[in-house]
């Protein structure tokens, strides 16, 4: 007895299955990939969240009012922009200076705080006025360029706004903490970060 012959139309539908069912599976593991993926940033936030109210044996400084504290330190944000040189003046005036941010817990907690309270670029003490690309932080350190924070295509020395260059470095609210540094001509008017005082 001879088998049935399949019609053209039920060939066409079974060799479809093959890809169709290959298909949901590739779809199926994205979605998982993107669900394990949003369960890690939650879980993250939420020790992040949880770490900072943790008890410590440390003794933290009391900030002064207009101050912000993170990690044992007190913080100041300013309300009034002005150049990169003239905002470490300033910072030097209140005996500190700009913020040295080469940490991702401090990235984090500033990005943070750009994003809920502060909005606009700050200055942070990061420049390469010395030497182009040999980034040095105020108190001298060399950039660890193995862990840095730069936003697409930064730095760029872009010179159409100003024929010096960009040598100073500014942070902002971008919604990415990997990505919120932007080098930018040090006459541009900007807030400031002051780097942490140690208070009694």
């Amino acid at each position: 007895t001879s088998l049935p012959r399949l019609s053209s139309t039920d060939e066409a539908a079974a060799s479809q299955q093959p890809n169709s069912a290959k298909g949901s599976k590739v779809t199926a593991e994205r979605v998982a990939l993107l669900v394990l993926s949003a369960v890690v940033v939650a879980a993250a936030i939420v020790i992040y969240r949880v770490c900072e109210f943790l008890p410590s044996n440390e003794t933290y400084p009391r900030c002064e009012e207009g101050w912000e504290h993170n990690g044992g330190k007190c913080y100041l944000f300013s309300t009034n922009g002005s150049s990169w040189e003239k905002s470490r003046d300033e910072c030097k005036q209140l005996g500190g200076d700009l913020e040295i941010s080469s940490t991702f817990p401090l990235q984090g907690f500033l990005i943070e705080r750009l994003r809920i309270t502060h909005r606009g670029f700050f200055w942070i003490g990061l420049t390469d006025s010395k030497n182009e690309s040999d980034w040095l932080w105020v108190d001298g350190s060399p950039l660890d360029k193995s862990w840095t924070f730069w936003r697409s295509g930064e730095p760029d020395n872009w010179k159409e706004k100003d024929p010096d260059g960009e040598d100073c470095v500014a942070m902002g609210e971008t919604g990415k903490i990997l990505e919120s540094w932007n080098d930018d001509s040090c006459k541009t008017e900007y807030k400031r970060i002051l780097l942490p005082i140690e208070n009694d």
